[in-house]
């Protein structure tokens, strides 16, 4: 790519008022961990744990300094023509025990944020959960106990009277899944517990939680939207293969309709449910739960997407003694030729963004939505900054321009997709990968106390932003 960037004619023009963004989390950017009485969380527990499972030994103490550093970094989010961005809560800074009383440090911090976006003409969008269990919430189960969304729907609704004056689009989970996935199946997050039954409980009762959450802000009548953050993953089969189909749909019954369905249909997966019955692990469903699932559908979806998942029908049998795990179901695949973020080890599939927008389309009501996380992390990035100090991402840029063609082409066809929203506004703290990879469009400087610096893509994005298209 070159400088006839600059050249003003548009060819991908995107609806009136679409939202030109970022997304960030509490965790990942705040710093400050126990500062002005914010309690512990999972993570900063399991860094005094386990330092050495965090890239180069980073913890979550420090990150990025939002805590301090949230005016410049608002007035940096205008520079680069933002008009909305996605931010969390921490419940642990809200509610350092989870429940009881309420940190007023914390209700002044975040009405400051609020109050900084809206002054620059940036809309917040909150989200209420981003993997950040406070530990005293751990200690009694996390979400494998009722007791915990108890708790976390009387923390929604303190931050739904807090800050629902000034806040229209609320977000109750972001990728749920994931702490699914890493607490209780895969050992990537604390508790670091590999068990089946307990995942499914753990997935229950988020989904609960989440319709919980949702009828305790419709309860209150405030004016705004209320939905979830899902990481979408187009489940490919290797081939037509009745066998490879099968394993697809299996795939995509685990990671993407387990939470999918729920949230904006109000029933789960007839496949999922009939698999957890056969093999014996069913969640406990209390009284009257399926109906709250059921009446609390979501307004709006974040949908969060990065990667491909390629499937195939399994090559061999599942060890017997080995723990129950999705896998049982279905082999991954490596794609010939397929494109990579070799940095991330990740395949980049732009097409997938457009197939997650059209599955939405027809087959969930065409429900609002819009694209909350896409990017690009890569290592080592300092190597591409210039002699005037600026980074250049030119790779960033193609990888946006080229998901945003496929989220123009979802648009035109009818898609129902109202903004998009990078992951990240600035270089952040990546849970145990730390600051491995950088995803910014702001570059964040460790040595020189967080020093900020726009990167091409933030010019580039600026422009974007300004043309509504490009």
């Amino acid at each position: 790519m070159n400088n006839q960037e600059k050249d003003t004619h548009v060819s991908y023009k995107f609806p009136d008022g679409f939202w030109w963004g970022s997304a960030a989390s509490a965790t990942q950017t705040e710093g400050a961990s126990d500062i002005d009485g914010k309690g512990k969380n999972i993570w900063d527990h399991w860094y005094e744990l386990e330092p050495n499972r965090f890239f180069d030994g980073v913890g979550p103490e420090n990150t990025s300094q939002f805590y301090y550093k949230y005016k410049e970094d608002i007035a940096l989010m205008k520079e680069i023509g933002h008009n909305s961005f996605r931010m969390s809560i921490s419940w642990a800074r809200l509610f350092p025990e989870g429940t009881g009383d309420i940190n007023p440090k914390a209700v002044e911090f975040y009405h400051n944020v609020i109050d900084e976006l809206i002054a620059n003409d940036i809309e917040p969008f909150v989200g209420l959960f981003h993997f950040d269990m406070p530990l005293a919430m751990q200690e009694i189960g996390g979400w494998e106990s009722r007791e915990v969304v108890a708790a976390y729907v009387r923390y929604v609704n303190a931050c739904f009277e807090q800050f629902g004056g000034k806040v229209k689009k609320w977000f109750t989970h972001n990728e749920p899944i994931v702490p699914v996935e890493g607490g209780y199946l895969y050992d990537f997050h604390y508790p670091n517990i590999v068990d089946f039954k307990k995942a499914v409980q753990v997935a229950y009762h988020t989904i609960l939680s989440s319709a919980k959450a949702v009828e305790a802000y419709r309860a209150l009548g405030q004016d705004g939207k209320i939905g979830i953050v899902l990481n979408l993953t187009p489940s490919y089969p290797r081939s037509q293969n009745p066998a490879d189909l099968k394993a697809a749909r299996m795939c995509d019954a685990f990671f993407n309709r387990s939470f999918l369905d729920p949230s904006v249909k109000g029933t789960f997966p007839e496949d999922l449910v009939d698999l957890l019955k056969e093999k014996g692990f069913m969640p406990v469903i209390g009284d009257g739960d399926l109906e709250t699932i059921k009446n609390n559908t979501v307004d709006i979806l974040g949908v969060n997407y990065y990667q491909p998942r390629r499937v195939k029908a399994k090559e061999s049998m599942p060890h017997p003694d080995s723990p129950f795990m999705p896998e049982f179901y279905f082999d991954y695949y490596e794609m010939p030729g397929r494109k990579m973020n070799r940095h991330r080890g990740w395949e980049i599939y732009e097409k997938g963004i457009y197939d997650i927008l059209i599955n939405l389309k027809e087959n969930y009501g065409n429900i609002e939505c819009f694209i909350s996380e896409n990017g690009m992390g890569v290592e080592g990035e300092e190597k591409f900054r210039n002699a005037e100090g600026m980074i250049e991402d030119d790779y960033r840029i193609d990888f946006i321009r080229e998901h945003l063609k496929w989220v123009h082409k979802a648009a035109s066809e009818g898609s129902n997709v109202k903004g998009y929203h990078l992951w990240t506004f600035m270089d952040n703290w990546s849970w145990s990968n730390a600051y491995k990879n950088r995803y910014g469009f702001v570059s964040v400087n460790l040595d020189k106390d967080g020093e900020r610096s726009i990167k091409k893509s933030g010019y580039w994005i600026k422009q974007v932003s300004k043309n509504n298209g490009f």
